[in-house]
């Protein structure tokens, strides 16, 4: 039996606490490898740790931004926490909810996904080709709120009012709005059924900058009127640095820095953060000549040494015991955490 919804309990909105999600490599040649070989014994398979043991909080109304470089895990860990995988091991609470508890391909039937709900980074490739503007939006709110026509034409209205679409163009298809319309419409249809968690990943990144800058303030009115969470993915420090209350910086499945965006722009701790902000691109060329530039290759993420720093190798501090003890999140600060032993 679910545990009942609530909105009431004390502590933060979300709680990650030791989220792991490992893929088996190999494919089907490595299982058929371990069946035809049953007379002598097989060796495990290897594992991709595409999320290693992460753990963080959002509190109700914060902006909280994940950043790292392409492959550090940031779309695997989104995935996790809007239940579209099953995780390895570890725990995901809402208000109290163990989210983990429920298997990803029954979650879109469960109460509990209107908690929780998604604006994904391609507007136009998550919209359905056969469905309206209006028929998308109306979607989720028929699946889980079961709400009477009348009143459901009246929400959708209400939802392209709230988004700024206009009302006319919810008879149209997804291929005859442009791509700020389209951006609207999958906000509009992750809002309808009123979650109290929104993930952002990279919701602007398709669009034009001069409709980026529309959208973003859109996000963040819904946020001041709806008083929802969000989770911001994002590629773009700047946009991270004006929208967000906190920061989490991660790199190859892990969190190596985390604190108040303020905090963490202005005085990076770990050296991956430092090397992540002077790439933001710089208009003065001399600011530009003071880029950090790592040198060496990333470590394998397949069954990765427990014992070495993931940013061993890369590092410009990294010392010996970098590779013989893998440094864990501590505290730097009063609200500051950073998995560098020299921080």
């Amino acid at each position: 039996m679910s545990e009942p919804l609530s909105v009431s309990t004390p502590g933060p909105l979300l709680d990650i606490a030791e989220l792991a999600k490992r893929f088996t490599v190999g494919g089907k040649q490595g299982l058929l490898a371990r069946v035809t070989s049953f007379r002598k014994p097989v060796a495990p398979l290897p594992q991709l740790h595409a999320v290693d043991e992460v753990s963080f909080t959002i509190a109700r109304g914060e902006t909280v931004g994940l950043v790292g470089e392409s492959g550090c895990g940031k779309s695997t860990l989104v995935r996790l926490i809007n239940r579209l995988l099953d995780p390895t091991s570890g725990s995901i609470r809402l208000a109290g909810t163990e989210l983990a508890d429920f298997k990803a391909r029954a979650f879109a039937a469960n109460p509990h996904r209107a908690r929780i709900q998604m604006v994904f980074q391609d507007a136009g490739d998550s919209l359905n080709p056969r469905y309206t503007a209006a028929d998308a939006i109306a979607d989720p709110i028929r699946r889980l709120k079961k709400m009477p026509g009348a009143k459901l034409a009246a929400r959708v209205e209400a939802l392209a009012d709230m988004t700024g679409l206009p009302r006319e163009l919810l008879s149209r298809f997804p291929h005859q709005l442009s791509g700020g319309q389209k951006a609207r419409v999958g906000i509009a249809r992750a809002i309808a059924v009123e979650p109290e968690l929104l993930i952002l990943d990279e919701p602007t990144a398709a669009l034009d900058v001069s409709v980026q800058v529309v959208i973003l303030q859109l996000l963040q009115q819904l946020k001041r009127e709806l008083g929802m969470s969000y989770l911001f993915v994002s590629h773009d420090l700047n946009v991270v640095r004006l929208l967000c209350d906190r920061v989490l910086v991660m790199y190859l499945g892990k969190i190596v820095e985390q604190g108040p965006a303020a905090e963490v722009f202005a005085d990076p701790r770990h050296p991956y953060t430092k090397a992540l902000i002077s790439a933001i691109p710089q208009a003065d060329p001399a600011q530009r000549a003071d880029r950090l530039r790592l040198g060496g290759e990333p470590r394998s993420p397949i069954d990765p040494d427990p014992t070495v720093c993931r940013f061993y190798g890369r590092c410009p501090k990294g010392t010996p015991r970098c590779a013989e003890e893998m440094p864990l999140l501590h505290p730097a600060g009063s609200a500051r955490q950073v998995a560098c032993h020299f921080a």
